[in-house]
This record gives C-alpha cells, sequence and structure tokens, in this order.
C-alpha cells in the first residue's frame, strides 16, 4: 500500500513539475514575441534624441542640467534649432556661462535656440533682436495702447493722427494713416517677459523696427499721435494703404469755389464834334 501511495505521489510531483516547466516556456516565449513587436514598432519611425524642459520655465531664469531631460523625438518632426545633445545645450568649455530662458516655456515643452540665450548671455532685449533691426520705444496709453492687452512677441499695426500742413495739400483737418504694419513688440514698459498676468496699463512700448522704420516712427511720434492696433496671432494678411481724413469719414464730398465770370472790359475815347461829345470803343492798352 505504501509503495502505491509513493508512486502516485512521485507521478503526482512529475505532472506538476511539467506544468510549471511548460508555463514558464508559454510566457518566455510571449514576453520575448511582445519584445519582438515592440522593437519592430520602433523601427518603423525613426527617432533621435531631442532635449525639453523638465519644469515649468520662466524668462530670465537660469538654465541647469537638472530642469531639462532627454526624450525620444520622432526625426522628420524634430522643430528647427532644437537641442540634440547635452554638449550643445551645456558646452563643457563654457560650463561657467549659463543659458538664460528668454520665453515661458511649459513642462515637457523642446527647447529651442529662440527660446534661450547664447552661453554667458544676457536676457535683456538686445538679445531678441535680429540683425539689423533696432529697439525704438513709443508712448502709449489705455487707448492708443490697446487697453493695456499688449505682450512681449506680439505685433501690431501703427496709425499715425496728426494734421498735414502746406500749401500743396488737399486734406482739411486732422487725417489718420496707417504708416506701419506688423511690427514686433519686444517689451512692455520694462518687462520684456511674454508671462505677464492680467491686462497691464503700458506707458510705452518696445518695438523691433529697421533703422528707416525708426525715422518714420519718431517723425510720426514728434508731429502728431500714434496708435496701435493688434494683430492676430494666426494673421498673415498685409494691410494695405489706409488713410482717413475728417471729410471722407463723415462721407462728405470736396466743396468747388464757384468760378466767377470774368466781365470784359471795354475802353473807350471821348471826342467832340462840334458841340456833342462822341465815345469812341479802342482796344484796350493793358
Amino acid at each position: 500500500m505504501r509503495a502505491v501511495f509513493g508512486l502516485v505521489l512521485i507521478v503526482g510531483v512529475a505532472l506538476a513539475g511539467g506544468a510549471v516547466m511548460m508555463a514558464k516556456n508559454y510566457i518566455s516565449a510571449y514576453q520575448n514575441e511582445l519584445a519582438r513587436e515592440r522593437a519592430n514598432r520602433a523601427e518603423v519611425v525613426p527617432v533621435t534624441d531631442v532635449y525639453v524642459a523638465d519644469k515649468a520655465l520662466k524668462y530670465g531664469e537660469r538654465l541647469s542640467e537638472d530642469a531639462v531631460r532627454k526624450v525620444r523625438w520622432p526625426e522628420n518632426a524634430v522643430p528647427e534649432g532644437a537641442f540634440t545633445s547635452l554638449e550643445a545645450l551645456f558646452p563643457p568649455e563654457r560650463a561657467d556661462e549659463p543659458r538664460v530662458v528668454l520665453r515661458t516655456m511649459e513642462k515637457g515643452e523642446p527647447l529651442l535656440a529662440v527660446k534661450v540665450t547664447a552661453p554667458g548671455e544676457d536676457a535683456g532685449i538686445t538679445s531678441r533682436l535680429a540683425r539689423g533691426m533696432r529697439a525704438f520705444a513709443i508712448k502709449v496709453d489705455v487707448a492708443s495702447g490697446v487697453s493695456g492687452f499688449l505682450r512681449p512677441s506680439d505685433r501690431v499695426d501703427v496709425y499715425w493722427t496728426g494734421t498735414v500742413r502746406g500749401t500743396n495739400s488737399n486734406v482739411q483737418g486732422e487725417v489718420t494713416r496707417l504708416i506701419e504694419t506688423n511690427v514686433e513688440l519686444i517689451a512692455v514698459d520694462q518687462s520684456a517677459g511674454g508671462d505677464i498676468s492680467g491686462a497691464v496699463i503700458a506707458r510705452t512700448v518696445t518695438v523691433a523696427a529697421r533703422p528707416e522704420q525708426v525715422a518714420a516712427l519718431a517723425q510720426a511720434q514728434s508731429t502728431g499721435k500714434l496708435s496701435l492696433a493688434l494683430v492676430g496671432a494666426q494673421d498673415d494678411t498685409v494691410a494695405a494703404l489706409v488713410e482717413v481724413d475728417q471729410r471722407k469719414l463723415l462721407g462728405l464730398s470736396a466743396v468747388e469755389a464757384p468760378v466767377i465770370a470774368k466781365e470784359e472790359r471795354v475802353c473807350t475815347i471821348r471826342t467832340r464834334r462840334g458841340a456833342e461829345v462822341v465815345e469812341i470803343p479802342i482796344p484796350c492798352s493793358d
């Protein structure tokens, strides 16, 4: 009886061991197939390393290595100016010259060359001026400054209102004219960051303009009043020449002066014929 019990126990252990081995082989095969499928999926879309913000970054903040992280990014969708290596973002030879954030970035947003300064460069408005551009300040108030809703990096149209003087001008009263379009704002008052919360009634805004635009804006500001019109973020249209004077605003046509007919002159001389005085017409000397 004991022999039969021992034989049954041995057979049971053998069957249990076989079942465990079969389950182990099945799980291993499943894991290998899953890893192979994931590898094949990764090869379908080639990826590369791109560095992104590991936390929210604000304007003027120094960029450090613990504030960034590396992610895998599709090669055909890498943004222009993205950093694909840590050495490019933090050059070893300039380790003591940190970069500074120029634009507010959220966590997971790619780091781009236009969003940070060069190593050791300050985050002032000079770093935001493109080649050939100059910074020019325009005085504004609550009306001309779009009720305080202007932000750095916004684009505006500039209108001039004033009186045109000169003998050859047919404009009567004040005239408003569009003088510059799509001008970029680089600072509002003393703030060059785009993370301003709420409306700010600014006294001055600073724009990026070419030297000839600076001359035009300076002349316009000294001879009249400048007003700004905010351009939509997705608006790529170019405004045409716009000019409105008081007559055009009120729909009045130009008043023509009445033409006075020139009277024909008649010149005469008087001569006496006996007791009668006679007037004889003659050509006028003038």
